[in-house]
């Protein structure tokens, strides 16, 4: 999958308004931006073969980066039900 496709505006296509309000609004929200950003990047290379990692670390970035789209999911349900 390309790195674009890890965008949260990507994955949250509905919810971009609330995204950007988000960013602006939110030291949080931009913190687990970049560590979504971070993390993406990192699997993205080493499933691409470019950074050698053990199947453990790769499974461990994924869980991390799942645990950050939970993160945001809930502070998208938080705005949409205020």
């Amino acid at each position: 999958m390309s790195e674009l496709g890890h965008d949260l505006h990507a994955l949250f296509p509905a919810q971009r308004e609330i995204l950007h309000a988000l960013k602006l609004e939110s030291a949080h929200y931009r913190d687990l931006a970049d560590r979504h950003h971070e993390l993406a990047q990192q699997i993205y290379r080493i499933e691409a073969g470019l950074d050698p990692a053990s199947d453990d670390r790769l499974e461990d970035l994924k869980k991390q980066r799942l645990g950050v789209l939970d993160e945001v999911a809930a502070m998208i349900a938080e705005r949409q039900d205020a």
